[in-house]
């Protein structure tokens, strides 16, 4: 399928080489930590729904993804389409300019700038910008901008590795700059580069240091700008407005930087600012990364969930970093109503001076850094004590005052085994020497909506009001229970009262792994019937010509047999070779909507196969499903001989009764056979 952008058709062969230039597992990667997950796969948590542990696979070897917690799966254009709400064509055009391909667009040839999709010329529109700025701080009115970075203890080369700049205190340095070079005065706009003045757009930074803001994959979507001199009378910080490339609750700085290493160590530093992050990073704390006009939030937490690859197990470490004052005692407590969220350990590292990382590096060099970092104290503890150091506890009063304040945020710790520790902590942190008054006043905090009492449910039990498990309900939570598929009744396939799969009208397209493998688990011809199409699409070549005469009829489940007449449609296993990622893209074109995702699955779920023995398996199962078919035969054959009167209908009782006894021979052989296989 060709795309259409704006005038333009990107043509067919351009779009089968971004494919083949775009592997997905680094496409993939660039925005989720992946795992190996045996026998050719890739592991890592989905990002299209949230999860406790990876359900979401990608399958290099056949390029495609498929998630068994939501149902989402497709090729790398499928992929980049869903995780940044583009259109085909831009998707295409994002792969392109990635893996440096320069599409050619049919009804008009190619016009460099016009065809392209709004987020790839908003981009290059920032790309541009960020080398306007970073030329900008060589000259002469940068002057006060290169002394701030000095009097930090930056050098250029510094400035350089960040990408800082220096922007222009005229009106239209940029606009002019960017208009020259093909952009629109509304891309500028809507983008976030300018705003509306009087007589066209003017630069929304003038005169201020500036840093930009990259998303996951390195590219520029925003800036934040410093403010250098006093008669500015804007704020200290101006960052780019909300944008269709720009999102602040979700954007962190530096995360293009810090990936790799978050990924490596398991570990994320949250610091507060742009410099702070340069600072870690420059001392040897590279997963160092910083929010960008907000505070951190629910969807900061998703992005590092998935490069931590956040699972059910206290490993991996969290840290924030707070200034030693009132404002960052705050910042903590606000950041402890975020810390369940995560399911990996989480830290605070608070200079007890009031110094920032940068100034802290500044102060005292590299070294004071890293030992900032490892100084770490766990956000429980540090919350805990927080509250208790506004009370005088030298005094009987001020001891319960601070009791009684401290409760609350004990009772809020979900996990049964931690809350319990922290009891014995806080009793002993306020010199009652008494476990059983202060887990008394901790069961009072819980009775009063603490929300701590949820039956003994842990962090590892998870959250079902946020992180549903497979049984339990809840926004994000995973439908209940196997639901059976609906048989075929003297209706087509897909009708109206059938779901995705010809089920019930809730469908298949979302139920969780392991209530359908229990289902298939439950029907012993379900799951032959499923392993046999994993090998039709997987390895055609190992069932050939027999697997293609089966017909529809062999397959008891509407969906199977609906993506069996597909396999054949397409010329069966025979045309199929020795599968790939182009017989699966035959089968996807040939599928409609319905029946996509299901292929999807059966390209990257894994046959139920040892390495090694592929070749017997596949055998043994072709000779199941023949079984399985004849025996089916072999039950009508008999309910009709049982209707029939064998003296007054002779004839037809012999015909029925030898079709019998051939069948039976022959369900002997194929039983032998799939023994020996």
């Amino acid at each position: 399928m060709a795309g259409r952008s704006g005038a333009g058709r990107i043509s067919d062969e351009d779009i089968a080489l971004v494919r083949e230039r775009s592997p997905i597992a680094d496409v993939v990667g660039e925005h989720i930590q992946l795992r190996n997950a045996g026998g050719g796969n890739l592991k890592g948590l989905c990002p299209f729904h949230d999860e406790k542990s990876p359900s979401f696979n990608v399958t290099p070897a056949r390029g495609y993804y498929y998630c068994f917690g939501c149902a989402e799966g497709g090729d790398v254009i499928t992929f980049v389409r869903k995780i940044e709400n583009l259109s085909f064509a831009e998707a295409v055009e994002r792969l392109a300019q990635r893996a440096g391909i320069q599409l050619r667009y049919e009804q008009g040839g190619y016009v460099p700038g016009r065809e392209q999709g709004e987020r790839v010329r908003l981009i290059e529109a920032h790309r541009a910008a960020a080398e306007f700025y970073a030329e900008q701080l060589g000259t002469p009115d940068a002057a006060p901008g290169r002394r701030f970075l000095s009097e930090r203890g930056f050098e250029r080369v510094d400035a350089e590795r960040f990408g800082v700049g220096y922007a222009p205190a005229g009106w239209e340095a940029l606009s002019r700059h960017l208009m020259a070079r093909g952009f629109t005065s509304q891309e500028l706009l809507k983008g976030g580069l300018a705003r509306e003045g009087r007589r066209g757009p003017i630069d929304r930074f003038r005169g201020r240091l500036v840093w930009p803001i990259r998303d996951i994959t390195g590219d520029v979507i925003g800036f934040g700008a410093r403010k250098l001199l006093d008669s500015d009378d804007g704020p200290k910080y101006l960052n780019t407005p909300e944008s269709p490339i720009y999102h602040k609750s979700s954007v962190l700085y530096g995360v293009d930087l810090a990936k790799r290493e978050i990924a490596r160590r398991s570990q994320a530093v949250i610091v507060e600012g742009y410099t702070d992050v340069m600072a870690c990073h420059l001392a040897g704390v590279p997963t160092a990364v910083a929010t960008c006009g907000t505070s951190f939030g629910e969807e900061h937490i998703k992005v590092l969930r998935r490069l931590l690859l956040d699972q059910a197990e206290f490993r991996g470490e969290v840290i924030f970093t707070f200034d030693g004052d009132s404002a960052g005692q705050k910042a903590a407590l606000r950041a402890f109503q975020d810390e369940q969220k995560f399911v990996t350990q989480t830290f605070v590292a608070v200079q007890p001076d009031g110094l920032d990382p940068c100034d802290l590096r500044l102060k005292h060099g590299d070294a004071a850094i890293r030992d900032l970092i490892a100084s770490r104290e766990p956000l429980f503890a540090f919350a805990i004590r927080s509250v208790i150091s506004r009370y005088d506890l030298t005094t009987n009063e001020g001891r319960l005052g601070a009791l009684d304040a401290a409760a609350p945020v004990v009772a809020s710790i979900k996990d049964p085994g931690l809350r319990r520790t922290y009891v014995v902590d806080l009793d002993r942190w306020l010199g009652f020497m008494d476990e059983g008054f202060v887990i008394q006043r901790v069961q009072q905090a819980l009775g009063q909506g603490g929300q701590g009492g949820q039956g003994g449910q842990g962090r590892q039990g998870g959250d079902p009001g946020r992180y549903g498990h497979q049984d339990q309900p809840g926004p994000y939570g995973r439908q209940q229970g196997p639901q059976q598929y609906g048989r075929r009744q003297g209706r087509p396939y897909g009708g109206p009262d059938q779901g995705r799969y010809g089920g019930p009208a809730q469908g298949r397209a979302h139920e969780p792994r392991e209530a359908r493998e229990a289902r298939e688990q439950a029907d012993p011809v379900a799951m032959l019937e499923a392993e046999a199409l994993k090998l039709a699409v997987q390895r055609p070549a190992l069932l050939g010509p027999e697997f293609d005469a089966l017909g529809g009829e062999a397959f008891t489940r509407p969906e199977h047999a609906a993506l069996y007449g597909v396999i054949v449609v397409v010329g069966g296993t025979v045309a199929g070779g020795s599968g790939g990622q182009e017989w699966v893209e035959r089968l996807l074109a040939a599928a409609g909507d319905e029946l996509r995702p299901a292929f999807t699955r059966f390209a990257v779920e894994e046959p139920r196969v040892e390495a090694g023995g592929e070749e017997r398996y596949a055998a043994a199962v072709l000779a199941r499903l023949l079984e399985t078919a004849v025996g089916r035969s072999v039950a009508q054959i008999k309910s009709r001989l049982q209707r029939l009167n064998p003296v007054e209908e002779q004839q037809e009782y012999n015909r029925l009764f030898g079709e019998l006894v051939a069948l039976e021979q022959q369900r002997r052989v194929l039983r032998e056979r799939a023994a020996g296989a």
